[in-house]
C-alpha cells in the first residue's frame, strides 16, 4: 500500500510540468519509512518505535529536509 501513497504523490506532480519543478513535499517523502513508523506508533506507542522514527528522520534528511 505504500506504493499507493507514493503513486498519489507522483501522479499529481507528473501530470503537469510546472509542478515537477516544485520541491518534494514532506508528506510525500520517504513513504516506505513513514508507513512503518506510523503503524508502529499506532500499535505500540511512540516510546517503542524510536528506531523507526530515527530511520524516517534520516531518510528525510537525506532528501534535504531539516528535521
Amino acid at each position: 500500500m505504500s506504493s499507493l501513497a507514493a503513486a498519489s504523490c507522483d501522479s499529481s506532480s507528473a501530470s503537469s510540468e510546472p509542478q515537477e519543478k516544485k520541491p518534494l513535499k514532506p508528506c510525500c517523502a520517504c513513504p516506505e519509512t513513514k508507513k512503518v513508523r506510523d503503524a508502529c506508533i499506532i500499535e505500540k506507542g511512540e516510546e517503542h518505535c524510536q528506531e523507526l522514527i530515527e530511520a524516517h528522520k534520516e531518510c528525510m534528511r537525506a532528501l534535504g529536509f531539516k528535521v
